[in-house]
């Protein structure tokens, strides 16, 4: 694949996107006691061509059914990532009112531009042993995160991937960007935004080193094997215990896509998590990746001839679905790294880089 990161090597390098976040944690928090969960919007000003796939056993989700590309609705105004489980969906209340206030939304009567309905799917993880189980996003954490939306945004242990586990080690928020090269998709951005919470494993226990870098290969990301006493306390860290958990996340581009190709983006991110996490869409994850596109970037529709029966756009939609895999593959290495210990569970930099 002929492909560079973008600027920003983020979410944000897709024209049309912002990310915010808000979050509650007391830095004293442990498993069962203080503030420690939060959440992410994907806010895409004017709406975004939007789907949806579900791949884990156990997912918490909004708005996944309108998003099917057979159904009226084609485009969403916001993603809502959270923590808080089932609770946290109340989040997207907030993004909805704070959308509202700004006049973003499907328009229901042209004489009144006030009058809108936003449209805004989400999905949680679990994270409600991490702080008191009690102390969950709200709709004034979404109202909060919207509102925070800008093309710069933080990674690691912030939003909703504040109480994420990935494995025994701290999960967290991550993300990366690929501007396609020579080829059918020449000049398109993919990107994607990760929440990695899952049960199964981000490292590999061998060499200590993520999962994720099998693509690009650890010098990518400036990693080496760990010594041998390092993988030794990382190995010994207890598995993680809860049956409930999930990663979610956002892939999105610039193309112009419809709704259908949305959707096979959205299907091949998948790839990304199972090779960055093992095992990926277990009975006891709810893994959820959504796919925006923008239609800010150049259209390649027609640019090569196929058969009648084949999309115009097949050749494009080939490349960047491969993109997204390798953009997810990348954000969830991003998320191990950029994470710090909540909690006292323990960081990738705290085991292996410090």
């Amino acid at each position: 694949m002929n492909a560079n990161a973008g600027q920003r090597n983020s979410l944000t390098d897709v024209g049309g996107l912002l990310v915010g976040h808000h979050h509650g944690l007391d830095q004293d928090a442990t498993l069962g006691s203080g503030a420690a969960t939060g959440c992410t919007v994907v806010f895409a000003p004017g709406g975004a061509t939007a789907s949806v796939d579900v791949r884990g056993g156990g997912p918490g989700t909004r708005e996944t059914d309108l998003l099917d590309p057979a159904n009226t609705v084609r485009a969403a105004n916001a993603i809502l990532l959270t923590g808080g489980s089932a609770y946290g969906l109340a989040a997207a209340d907030g993004v909805m009112r704070w959308l509202e206030e700004h006049r973003e939304g499907l328009p229901m009567d042209p004489t009144d531009p006030s009058q809108v309905v936003p449209i805004v799917p989400g999905a949680v993880i679990f994270d409600l042993p991490v702080g008191a189980w009690g102390f969950r996003p709200t709709a004034d954490f979404g109202y909060r995160a919207a509102a925070d939306a800008a093309v710069a945004f933080e990674r690691g242990s912030v939003g909703a991937g504040v109480g994420a586990r990935a494995g025994s080690l701290k999960g967290g928020v991550g993300t990366a960007s690929i501007v396609l090269g020579a080829g059918a998709a020449e000049g398109v951005t993919v990107a994607a935004l990760i929440v990695a919470n899952p049960v199964g494993s981000v490292f590999d226990p061998r060499t200590g080193l993520p999962w994720g870098v099998g693509t690009d290969g650890p010098e990518h990301f400036g990693l080496r094997p760990a010594t041998e006493q390092r993988l030794t306390a990382a190995n010994a860290l207890p598995v993680k215990g809860t049956v409930l958990n999930t990663t979610i996340g956002v892939v999105a581009t610039d193309a112009p896509l419809d709704p259908g190709a949305c959707h096979r983006m959205a299907t091949t991110a998948h790839d990304g998590l199972a090779r960055a996490i093992r095992p990926a869409h277990s009975p006891l994850d709810g893994d959820t990746i959504f796919a925006l596109a923008t239609g800010t970037g150049p259209d390649h529709a027609g640019d090569t001839a196929l058969p009648s029966a084949f999309p115009s756009d097949l050749l494009a939609l080939d490349e960047i679905c491969t993109a997204a895999a390798v953009c997810v593959e990348r954000a969830v290495v991003d998320a191990i790294l950029s994470a710090r210990s909540v909690a006292g569970i323990p960081a990738y930099a705290d085991l292996f880089l410090s």
